[in-house]
């Protein structure tokens, strides 16, 4: 087994898409397609901010994000738009996450969080999902001004824990993300909750799983 398994936060613990499902019936039809929007547009400004060389903070961009999708999609009331944020800081965790944590840790890994997110936004959630416990790290791109798939990035984790990066495994159900860490040397695990095709022929996986839980039984 790995001695450390360092998580994504946001799509792999939780669900970015649990804020518009609490406010789904004011949102109205269109709320899966906003939620995609928005969801697709936070990334995308992470990506080219950083290959522009500037950084501009996860919450901003965010915010940004989100006033992209209520111009995109008019349908869905601009009332709303402090009642989404506001959901985004306490964002519902996988029904995997908890078992899969707590196992691990069971079993003596150290487990940490690297993530996009500010430190107050990291704070916010893993608070409200009452897994701070279970963590020995919590690191934001806040720390380094660049957005993942940076290599120095990555490099917070193995820096902060003093592990060599095939000392680890990373575990993230973004695609692009697996790319990032398997090329900076971790064991990555990518977590295929949605079914979605496989990218990144040449940055293979260590293992594709459909669950967190699955984790547990690839950890050995």
């Amino acid at each position: 087994m790995l001695s450390a398994y360092v998580f994504d936060a946001y799509g792999t613990l939780f669900d970015v898409h649990a804020a518009i499902t609490r406010h789904r019936a004011a949102a109205g039809p269109d709320a899966d397609r906003f939620s995609e929007i928005w969801r697709t547009k936070q990334l995308e400004y992470t990506w080219t901010l950083t290959l522009a060389g500037h950084y501009v903070d996860f919450s901003k961009l965010t915010e940004r994000a989100l006033d992209f999708a209520f111009a995109r999609i008019p349908s869905v009331d601009r009332g709303l738009r402090i009642k989404l944020l506001e959901a985004y800081l306490t964002l519902d965790t996988f029904p995997d996450v908890h078992k899969a944590l707590t196992g691990l840790k069971a079993r003596g890994a150290r487990l940490a969080i690297l993530s996009n997110g500010t430190p107050r936004m990291l704070t916010a959630a893993v608070d409200a999902a009452v897994i701070g416990g279970l963590f020995d790290g919590v690191f934001s791109v806040d720390a380094v001004r660049s957005y993942k798939p940076s290599q120095k990035v990555y490099a917070l984790v193995t820096d902060s824990l003093r592990i060599k990066p095939s000392d680890a495994g990373f575990v993230s159900s973004n695609r692009w993300d697996v790319m990032g860490a398997v090329s900076f040397g971790f064991k990555a695990f990518w977590v295929n909750r949605s079914r979605v095709p496989n990218e990144y022929p040449d940055q293979a996986p260590e293992q594709e799983i459909p669950s967190l839980t699955a984790l547990l039984d690839a950890a050995g």
